[in-house]
């Protein structure tokens, strides 16, 4: 299956769990229809300079961000670090995370979250 950008589905979402402004989300694929394993999320995700996705935890399942521009604040279960273009971020399994565009540019990350093998 190939899409096209033009394909792409978005949404924006004020105040993602808790945090600031807004976060705009574009679906690669129709989640619930186009994938065969339990993908819960696989998008990319743009957070103008101070919009945050506020602190949250995943639950028997792992997020994996892949940072593709701008630069970030991640606090990774507590522990708080900067990010840019090309880092990488995995959490899941209880622990928790938040993310803060901390820079003078729009910050994107592809995000996937897929659920553990029961």
């Amino acid at each position: 299956m190939i899409h096209s950008i033009s394909d792409y589905k978005s949404e924006v979402r004020e105040a993602m769990r808790g945090g600031d402004k807004s976060v705009k989300i574009t679906h690669y694929f129709d989640e619930a229809n186009e994938l065969g394993s339990p993908t819960r999320l696989c998008a990319r995700l743009d957070l103008e300079p101070g919009a945050s996705i506020g602190f949250h935890t995943h639950e028997n399942e792992e997020e994996i961000f892949i940072v593709l521009a701008g630069k970030a604040l991640v606090d990774d279960n507590g522990v708080e670090k900067t990010v840019c273009a090309g880092d990488s971020i995995l959490t899941g399994n209880g622990a928790g995370h938040a993310v803060k565009n901390i820079g003078d540019e729009t910050l994107s990350m592809v995000a996937v979250i897929v659920p553990f093998a029961k």
